[in-house]
């Protein structure tokens, strides 16, 4: 397992901030999830549920030629926490090869002290989006070898 270099900056950002600010700081990345892409909107059947995620929480991938993944997630804003979570899986992962995702260790965010701030069940959440993204991603590898 490796954590990609972005990604590995905002672990140490989370890690070594003090406890009062962490959920502040976690919250800002709920504004970095950009919108949802219009084919997707329109067609909300291309979108996985991440159903271990306690609100609607939804999420694509496209993988280009050169086997860079892009993300996509939907995620209500009444879900700051949630939005945050994808907030930093977009950060940290969006644009990386497929390969470089599906090496990211499962519990990375274990490593940026979230357990001080936010509970296991939220906690939960963002283990989902990043095994459900893994799935994907998986599938599309194996998709493209198949054909």
């Amino acid at each position: 397992m490796s954590t990609p270099q972005r990604l590995e900056e905002i672990i140490a950002e989370f890690s070594e901030a003090p406890r009062e600010f962490k959920l502040p700081m976690l919250l800002e990345y709920s504004k970095k999830v950009p919108p949802l892409p219009e084919r997707y909107a329109k067609n909300p059947n291309l979108l996985e549920q991440v159903h271990e995620c306690q609100t609607p929480f939804f999420l694509a991938e496209e993988i280009d030629e050169a086997g860079r993944v892009q993300i996509h997630f939907d995620a209500p804003r009444e879900a700051p926490t949630t939005r945050s979570f994808a907030g930093v899986v977009y950060e940290g992962l969006n644009g990386l090869t497929a390969e470089e995702i599906l090496a990211v260790p499962n519990d990375f965010y274990t490593r940026m002290g979230l357990s001080e701030v936010v509970s296991p069940l939220r906690q939960r959440g963002i283990a989902g989006i990043l095994w459900r993204l893994k799935k994907r991603v998986r599938a599309d590898l194996e998709a493209r070898q198949a054909s």
